[in-house]
Formats: C-alpha cells, structure tokens, sequence
C-alpha cells in the first residue's frame, strides 16, 4: 500500500501494528477529505474508549461513588485529553484532509485530533480486537491518583450541584448545528425542569455544553445566594 513507511512511526506510538492498514487509513481521514471519511470510526472509537476507561475507574477507584467516577471519566475523555494524546503520538501529521483545510491549521484543531483519535482506537478495535485496543488505551492513557484527576468539568459540576440543591439533573438540547462536516457550529441550551435557563455557542457539541453548562451552574448559584456578581 502507498504510504505504508508514513504509518511505522504511529503504529510505534499506539504499541499496535495493523494487520488490515486499510482501517488504519481511514481513521485518519477527516470530514474534509470526502465522503468516505472516519466519523463512523469516530462512533465507534467513542464506545470502546468508554468501556474501557470506565473499567480502569472502577478497578483502580474502589470505594469511591458513581458520580465521581463519571467526573474522572469525563475529564480522561475530554476533548482536550484526547486531543493531547493524539499531538503526543504525532496524530496530526498523518491526518488526511482537504489541502487548504491542513494549510489553515486543521491538522491541529482540537477537535479533528479527537475525533481522529477515537477512529483510530476503534480501528484497532476492528483489526485486532477488544483485548487489543484495550492495551493501547492502557498504554496511552495514564490515570493518576484519585488527587490528581479530581478536578471536575463545568457539566459534572452543575449535575451535582442540581442533584444536591434541587433532586434534578440538567438537559442539554442542540438548537442549531451549521457549517461544512469539518467546520460546524453548535448552539447547545440547558433546560432545567424544561426550561432554558442559559445558551452556548461551541466549535463542537461537547464544548458548547461545557460553556452553557458553567453558565446555567453560575445563574443557579447567583440565584441561590451562594455566589454574587
């Protein structure tokens, strides 16, 4: 195959060599690149790395509750924690996308590495199975001590206010989504009690519910008397 030498480097990043570097291939083609493109990897990839990642938080965090657990993985499944691994290994450079798209900076853009990285995990999924992506999700990423990861995103944050202050929980609903596959927008508001009580704009839907999610948290604690502007 063409381009094979291109992907030693990455398959030495990941500790996996493909057997089929066909859905190496087309993990890393991005939206931008053309219709066969690896969103349905990106699917996919999100799935096992929860799996897996939650089984790691379950055996290594023993006692600690369920809504911590989902803070921790949230925080390990970020947009940010992926896109970090994914320039750690070199991800970007092997990236296929629109040319122009690559020269502007794509190959850097936060969520392009994200999504790139997840297609990649479940293309080792595919090729060599569950054990196998497994391995490199435990090789790729390290959990620290219970300390070390318990700072919460805005989201797990608000749920557990709202869990304690008001027996609820927050629902987010995307208003709008515009833009080309590889350059969307996304309006995201978070109902309480199905009423909207504030409204995000975001790059990606994770970020818009980050961004709506601390401001629905501030309002909420305003109101309460717990924060003052």
């Amino acid at each position: 195959m063409d381009g094979v030498d291109l992907y030693t480097k990455l398959m030495s990043e990941i500790g996996y060599v493909f057997h089929n570097q066909d859905l190496l291939v087309l993990a890393l083609k991005h939206p931008s690149y053309g219709p066969v493109n690896n969103q349905r990897l990106e699917f996919l990839g999100d799935a096992v790395l929860q799996l897996c990642i939650s089984d790691k938080i379950y055996h290594q965090f023993k006692g600690i509750r369920e809504g911590k657990m989902t803070s921790i993985r949230q925080k390990l499944v970020c947009e940010q924690a992926l896109s970090a691994i994914a320039e750690r290994i070199g991800l970007g450079r092997e990236l296929l996308m629109e040319h122009g798209f690559k020269e502007s900076g794509g190959d850097h853009q936060p969520g392009a590495l994200a999504d790139a990285m997840e297609a990649v995990l479940a293309a080792v999924y595919l090729d060599g199975g569950f054990e196998k992506a497994r391995e490199v999700i435990d090789r790729l990423f390290v959990i620290g001590s219970e300390k070390e990861v318990e700072t919460e995103d805005a989201k797990s944050a608000l749920q557990e206010w709202m869990q304690s202050h008001m027996g609820t929980v927050p629902v987010y609903r995307i208003d709008k989504e515009e833009g080309p596959p590889h350059d969307k927008t996304f309006t995201v508001s978070c109902l309480i009690n199905g009423v909207p009580v504030s409204t995000a704009l975001g790059k990606r839907k994770q970020q818009a519910e980050q961004l709506v999610a601390a401001e629905a948290l501030r309002i909420l604690k305003t109101k309460s008397g717990e924060q003052r502007k």
